[in-house]
């Protein structure tokens, strides 16, 4: 990521993290609603849990692209 930050100001990007439970061993269920956050830290429900399923990644990265709302940094997506 630190070759993105020193890239020229007009080069907009962003970096995704995803829940700590996304991926295949964990497929989940499309909900159609998924949480943002750009402090760094991983995002949890009130349980504890960090879970996302690929259908609503691929949901929130196609949302990021249509009307972006990160530039330059990197964010986490979860339920």
């Amino acid at each position: 990521m630190g070759d993105l930050q020193r890239s020229d100001e007009a080069l907009d990007w962003f970096f995704v993290s995803p829940a700590a439970g996304f991926g295949a061993f964990n497929p989940g269920e499309r909900r159609g609603t998924y949480r943002t956050d750009d402090s760094g830290v991983l995002l949890t429900d009130d349980e504890g849990r960090s879970d996302l399923s690929a259908a609503d990644l691929a949901i929130a990265l196609v949302d990021e692209v249509e009307a972006p709302r990160h530039h330059r940094t990197r964010f986490a997506v979860a339920y």
